[in-house]
């Protein structure tokens, strides 16, 4: 009945009640309209039919003005509506209502352009059922109050699930059923430790994300079997490339390395080999180990923990690239000409023994500074030789409209105690861009290989931007004072290069290019191959970091599968063309999870560290602005909010289309991009807020003139 009601409702575009098309369908037995009230309602819970408040129905795309998305909140009391196929809907504070981060919502669009904003109608259903909280004591007993402010909602919560807690016990709350509007049954399902526990700040975020820190028992038994050296056995079909300079760059408190490179000369030509951690050899599908990599979907790096995607035993032993160790990899040597272009490559099965762990500071000594370490002299020149391939490479990149989309990032120092004691930008140099090219070409490779062969694989896909938004974008520019030369009819990779080139130079090109790139579709995984955007490439995946991302992990099966077994039976392929969709729409959620707990610990960790500087003076540039103020970031890339009520000496307008706050009677303008001098006058770590006021006219000591 179903596709009957759809057909029906195709062409209605007002909202009907039941009897109403009870009677246009012609139905005549209270079974029938029982029929109809149950299938109604399944299309109401799969979001093809809107329900109104009288009880009406109305197909939801006959309402242009009505979204269904999941709700993503800000630290800063906004948010987005995140929707399928269409560019993310913005929710102000006062637009909120009672959602929270990860809700379905229904959202009425209120304004169209370069960043389309809504307003959240209803929660239509609450997908996450655990939170945070501290166990607080009240003069009721027990009570739990939720590390998220914007719970708004009461839990009742289970006596018995509270006899070992204590006020000060950060738990993870289970809601149970709903006694009343925003009031619920609850109970205690673990406690996370105390509040002052070292690490429980982090840890408190990592739960709120589900990211668990436990791999439970059924991991630790299958751990026992996981030998702590390569076996002969193992060996067995291999490529031995023990024999080749082989080694490793990363971090300089890396542990869990998952790729190795090596460099030869053939005439003119380079050959290229990059080298990966072959995990599929020891964490095997349908195993408790391969669940829980699984569930993960990705390891996580929050400030100075990381909640890895695999054990220790692992990521850090086995599958870990260490040096002076025979290790088990996944080998692709490609050819590269003198103009960047791959001639000829092979994937295949190998062990490597990695002669040196190498740093990128080292690194980046010899390459930047031309100053080599004694233990680094051996490999110099062979360091030289990379370099000047990776320069090559990325030149042909640019040459087909590759965006460097790698947007500045900032470092939280910690001291033992896990405090936060500075906080810094991280620079990227030659060293981590020449690793960057070299695993590009590996993962182009490898996606262009399968692709070639048609068969289910897993992709790492960015898509076209909308039009629409790049074109709110061009006449931001005109309202900033700002003319595009470039033709932005056809958008192509070079047509966003080019954009991106045009703006460097000028005052707010930091800023703006920013909320250019963050305005353009979300890479995420796919089985479909539509090509990755934002890298000129027709096909991308992700080959190059399995002991940290499972669709790495993923490609690795499949390639074993092709490549090794052989294994094209129809049997496989249907299973795969099924199975991989699942796959890949989940390890796009655990990645965005991910993301989302690195910004909430970076932000709480940045307000840790500024409420040590209350009072100070800071230079700073607006990098957005709203009807409550603007917020401020610094060099060191820490934000905090300039509110509207601490502008003196006049009464200030929001102006959206100029992104700009202007005072009503003398005309002074505060807009993005502007450079700003700012006094910290309040910090709070448990709000994740930075609060800054604006210095107007004085010296560095604040002193006024």
């Amino acid at each position: 009945m179903k596709e009957q009601i759809i057909e029906l409702l195709k062409n209605i575009h007002e909202a009907k009640e039941l009897i109403e098309i009870n009677d246009l369908l012609g139905l005549h037995t209270a079974e029938e309209l029982k029929e109809l009230e149950e299938s109604l309602e399944e299309l109401v819970s799969e979001y093809i039919v809107f329900k109104t408040k009288k009880d009406k129905y109305i197909l939801l795309k006959n309402c242009p003005g009505l979204k269904i998305g999941v709700f993503s909140a800000n630290k800063k009391g906004f948010g987005f509506v995140v929707l399928e196929k269409e560019d993310d809907l913005y929710i102000s504070l006062e637009n909120v209502r009672d959602a929270i981060d990860g809700d379905v919502v229904l959202a009425e669009v209120l304004t169209k352009g370069f960043r389309s904003e809504g307003r959240i109608i209803r929660v239509l259903k609450r997908e996450t059922s655990e939170f945070v909280g501290e166990i607080i004591e009240t003069k009721k007993g027990l009570s739990v109050k939720f590390d998220d402010e914007k719970l708004n909602m009461d839990v009742k919560l289970d006596e018995s699930s509270l006899t070992q807690c204590v006020p000060g016990h950060k738990v993870l709350i289970e809601l149970g059923k709903q006694i009343a509007a925003k009031r619920y049954h609850g109970r205690v399902k673990k406690i996370l430790g105390h509040k002052d526990d070292p690490g429980m700040d982090i840890l408190s975020i990592a739960y709120k994300y589900q990211i668990n820190p436990e791999f439970g028992s059924e991991v630790e038994k299958e751990l026992e079997n996981i030998p702590t050296e390569v076996t002969p056995k193992d060996l067995e079909g291999r490529v031995d490339l023990t024999n080749k300079m082989i080694f490793t760059i990363d971090g300089i408190h890396t542990k869990d390395i998952d790729d190795a490179i090596s460099l030869e000369r053939d005439n003119d030509n380079y050959i290229l080999g990059v080298h990966i951690a072959d995990v599929s050899n020891y964490v095997k599908e349908n195993t408790a180990l391969g669940d829980a990599a699984y569930e993960r979907g990705t390891s996580n790096y929050l400030a100075n923990t990381v909640i890895p995607m695999l054990p220790h035993q692992l990521s850090n032993g086995i599958c870990s690239l260490n040096e002076g160790v025979i290790r088990l990899t996944m080998s692709c040597v490609m050819t590269i000409n003198k103009k960047g272009k791959i001639i000829n490559y092979d994937i295949f099965e190998s062990y490597i023994k990695s002669a040196k762990k190498m740093n990128y500071d080292a690194v980046n000594d010899i390459l930047m500074r031309n100053i080599v370490a004694e233990d680094y002299k051996p490999y110099e020149n062979i360091l030289r030789e990379m370099n000047e391939l990776a320069h090559i490479l990325r030149k042909e990149k640019e040459s087909r409209g590759y965006i460097d989309f790698n947007l500045d990032e900032l470092e939280i120092i910690q001291d033992e105690t896990g405090k936060a004691i500075d906080v810094v930008k991280v620079v990227r140099e030659d060293g981590e861009k020449l690793i960057e090219d070299f695993m590009i070409a590996a993962n182009e490779t490898v996606a262009n290989h399968i692709y070639n062969m048609d068969l289910p694989f897993i992709y790492r896909v960015h898509g076209t931007p909308n039009s629409d938004k790049i074109e709110d974008f061009a006449n931001l520019l005109k309202v900033l004072g700002y003319q595009l030369k470039t033709r932005i009819t056809e958008l192509t990779p070079i047509t966003m290069q080019n954009v991106l080139k045009e703006l460097n130079g000028i005052p707010e090109f930091a800023v703006l290019s920013s909320m250019l790139l963050r305005s353009m579709r979300k890479a995420s995984y796919s089985k479909e191959n539509i090509g990755h955007f934002g890298l000129g490439s027709k096909a991308y995946t992700h080959f190059t970091s399995p002991i940290r991302r499972f669709p790495d992990l993923t490609v690795h099966r499949l390639l074993k599968k092709y490549l090794v077994e052989k294994d094209f039976s129809m049997q496989t392929i249907s299973f795969l063309n099924s199975s991989l969709v699942q796959l890949a729409e989940h390890s796009s959620q655990r990645e965005v999870a991910a993301q989302q707990a690195e910004r909430d610990v970076d932000d709480m960790k940045s307000a840790e560290y500024m409420e040590s500087h209350i009072g100070e003076i800071f230079e700073g540039v607006i990098d957005s602005v709203t009807n409550y103020g603007f917020y401020v970031e610094l060099p060191n890339l820490i934000d905090g909010l300039v509110h509207v009520n601490t502008l003196k000496g006049d009464y200030y307008n929001y102006v959206p289309e100029l992104l700009s706050l202007i005072g009503k009677t003398h005309k002074k303008t505060y807009r993005i991009g502007d450079k700003v001098v700012v006094r910290c006058i309040g910090a709070n770590k448990n709000a994740s807020t930075i609060d800054f006021e604006v210095v107007e006219t004085g010296d560095k000591n604040g002193n006024q003139e």
